[in-house]
Order: C-alpha cells, then sequence, then structure tokens
C-alpha cells in the first residue's frame, strides 16, 4: 500500500473513533454516519485501485 492509501485509512479509523464518540456523547446523527461510510468506501477503493 502507497503512503496515501495508509495515510487515508488511518484517517477513516479516527473519523470512525470522533463518529461513535460524538453518538454515544450527543446522539446519532444521520449526515455523520454517512459521510463516514462515504470515506470507508473511497479508501477501500483507494486500496483496491493500488493493488491492481
Amino acid at each position: 500500500m502507497s503512503g496515501s492509501t495508509k495515510t487515508m485509512g488511518v484517517l477513516t479509523v479516527g473519523a470512525l473513533v470522533l463518529t461513535t464518540a460524538y453518538t454515544v456523547a450527543l446522539g446519532s446523527n444521520g449526515w455523520l454516519w454517512f459521510a463516514w461510510v462515504v470515506l470507508g468506501l473511497v479508501t477501500i477503493g483507494m486500496a483496491a485501485i493500488r493493488d491492481m
């Protein structure tokens, strides 16, 4: 994996932690979860393209 893919992976995991913490503290926000899913899909896409 390249450096940019690893960085995206770290950002995705960090965003998951922050989104979960927000949900626990203040309640669920659908837009936050939607944004996290989009970020995760972009990260998976980058990893798939790099592996080709």
